[in-house]
């Protein structure tokens, strides 16, 4: 069976001041999930599952789904704030998601085999697929045995201003050790990549450290970990109305546990993204870069 793609679309794009995973940046006014997609389906991927806020259904399924009707098969999950387990309730003052565990969580009745975990807003070039799809094929009948496409942190930062980016540390055959969400990551004007620490504090980072975009692979009972983080999360946090759930923080907490293994697998491709509106001139003249070079068609669909 072929592994599903699962991408994360509900995110409010609050930094980039609207809906991103619906701006046009191809020749033909195709997303970055148009060549997410496009890339998955040609790297081995077998159905694609989109999680959504419901408030952009439409718009979604009028620009977005009907361009893959007959490329791969397609379905939608939604993340709401208020889709908490039983006894929970959400706080008034709550207006953000929960983050992106919290989206994954939503994909459990519709995913019953291996899958990848992918932002709708991020282009990861498709090398990364082809790796990715084929980690996950060899994981029929598996578990616990996940997988996290590590990039170089130099090749993913925005020139428009800092990024959240989950630091990795891995063994020396190539496991994960440890991953942990900095929010604020920036090359400074000296060309030096720094993050500030849990005390706001700013430290470095070598060029190629990895990290994680959020471009990771699981199989099913990663679902059933996560509702059962999530609870212990809530049980800390219900009160915060800014905290968040992220997924390196339950894969953090697998590893670290001994419950899962996570194999890191290398790229040299560069990220980029739209994390402001000021990134998106330079993301339109790459993707035409890409074309030109014959990586990708004009139209994809």
């Amino acid at each position: 069976m072929k592994p599903t793609l699962f991408v994360l679309a509900a995110g409010m794009g609050s930094r980039y001041g609207g809906l991103k995973q619906l701006d046009g940046l191809g020749p033909n006014g195709e997303t970055i999930m148009d060549y997410s997609i496009f890339d998955a389906v040609r790297g081995g991927f077998g159905k694609v599952v989109f999680v959504i806020r419901k408030s952009f259904e439409a718009d979604f399924r009028e620009k977005i789904l009907k361009k893959y009707e007959n490329t791969v098969p397609v379905e939608i999950v939604f993340q709401e704030l208020d889709y908490l387990p039983e006894g929970f309730k959400l706080n008034p003052e709550r207006v953000k998601p929960w983050g992106t565990n919290h989206a994954v969580i939503m994909g459990k009745d519709a995913i019953k085999e291996p899958f990848a975990v992918i932002n709708a807003d991020d282009f990861y070039g498709r090398d990364s697929f082809k790796i990715l799809a084929d980690y996950l094929s060899s994981l029929e009948g598996k578990q616990n045995e996940y997988a996290m496409v590590g990039y170089r942190i130099g090749n993913t930062l925005s020139e428009s201003g800092s990024v959240a980016r989950g630091i990795c540390e891995k063994d020396d055959s190539d496991y994960l050790t440890s991953v942990v969400e900095r929010t604020y990551v920036i090359r400074d004007v000296d060309g030096k990549i720094k993050y500030k620490d849990d005390n706001g504090e700013l430290k470095s980072l070598e060029e190629n450290t990895p990290v994680s975009m959020n471009m990771l692979g699981f199989t099913p009972e990663y679902f059933n970990y996560s509702e059962e983080q999530f609870i212990d999360f809530l049980n800390k946090n219900q009160d915060n109305p800014k905290a968040e759930f992220f997924i390196p923080l339950v894969v953090n907490n697998l590893i670290t546990t001994g419950k899962a293994k996570v194999k890191v697998l290398d790229t040299p491709s560069k990220w980029f993204g739209v994390t402001y509106a000021e990134d998106r001139p330079s993301v339109v003249a790459k993707i035409n870069e890409l074309i030109k070079k014959g990586e990708y068609p004009e139209k994809l669909f």
